[in-house]
């Protein structure tokens, strides 16, 4: 990591400080570790693709390079039977208004690189004019030239997830699907169970299953998804990573998302991912972490902080898990 105050600084053996393409540092870290592994997948393609030249990456390359860019994810998961909202690639304003008049709905357009928590995307109205889509392209470019995605607009009843883990023999272990409540576009708040129809869970979990053994996937991913007002799930992204909508099972489940993620990569067998108990998890997002005293008092509650030092609007400064039963 560049920055000498990263969380996991805190709890390492040895930090290697160094930008995400450094090759003097990644060159250390082959020398260093037996198993390479990342929790972002916003970082340098290219410096990971030479990690997995000298030494064993888990997740794969392949998952890395199909989940940082929207037009591979989406055509992945298509290719693979799993269903998403329409979209199609635009490299232009001409390609956008043409998308647009395709889809006939408001939509939402996406940079193809580098967006996260509502960042790097807009709103655009099905009615909208060149001069609107226009000034949205600007706004997201930043005047230079830009991939992005079109995504038609859908009905849906709730938002959903499914953390899987898959281990290097091709054994997958999903964990319960969670319902997921965002606000600003940031992640704030995951139940569990969803409260969702069973056929609808299990075929999330059969489609996050899919999409690990699609990928050839060593480690622990997730799943987002839409539940449809008629029922239908329909993808919305890939994390390979431990993922947010996954944290209450540090405190739920016989085996969380962690160990899971090192037991995979790890070769070692994975753990029991069955859930023992009902939970709701909260985010602490920006100056939220001051609640920190009122949460250390409620016996239901297990807090996690992450060890951030500076508190900024829609910064995750940690989380906790509110036991139900």
């Amino acid at each position: 990591s560049p920055d000498v105050n990263a969380p996991a600084v805190q709890v390492s053996h040895r930090h290697i400080q160094g930008e995400y393409d450094n090759r003097r540092a990644l060159s250390e870290l082959t020398e260093r570790a037996d198993v390479v592994t990342y929790e972002l997948e916003q970082i340098p393609l290219e410096g990971m693709q030479w990690v997995a030249e000298n030494a064993y990456l888990a997740p794969n390359i392949h998952a890395l390079d199909v989940s940082q860019d929207r037009v591979k994810e989406k055509a992945f998961l298509n290719s693979n039977g799993v269903p998403t909202t329409a979209w199609k690639e635009c490299r232009n304003v001409a390609d956008v208004e043409t998308a647009l008049s395709e889809f006939a709905c408001d939509s939402i357009l996406k940079v193809a690189f580098g967006g996260y928590d509502g960042k790097g995307q807009a709103k655009i109205l099905r009615d909208a004019g060149a001069s609107d889509i226009a000034e949205i392209w600007d706004r997201l470019s930043h005047g230079q030239e830009m991939v992005t995605i079109l995504e038609a607009t859908v009905d849906f009843d709730c938002e959903i997830s499914v953390v899987v883990a898959r281990d290097k023999a091709g054994n997958v272990v999903p964990y319960d699907p969670v319902r997921n409540h965002h606000e600003n576009h940031i992640l704030a708040t995951t139940i569990v169970p969803a409260g969702i129809d069973p056929a609808i869970g299990e075929k999330a979990q059969t489609l996050a299953k899919t999409v690990a053994s699609a990928l050839e996937y060593v480690g622990v991913m997730c799943l987002e998804m839409f539940v449809t007002t008629d029922g239908e799930l329909l993808a919305n992204e890939i994390a390979p990573r431990p993922h947010n909508s996954g944290h209450w099972t540090l405190d739920a489940c016989f085996t969380d998302q962690f160990e899971q993620h090192i037991r995979a990569i790890a070769g070692w067998n994975l753990g029991n991912g069955e859930r023992h108990c009902d939970v709701i998890m909260e985010n602490l997002i920006g100056d939220e972490i001051n609640k920190t005293n009122d949460l250390i008092a409620d016996g239901s509650v297990s807090l996690h902080l992450y060890g951030k030092v500076d508190i900024k609007p829609g910064r995750k400064m940690g989380h906790f898990n509110r036991i139900i039963k």
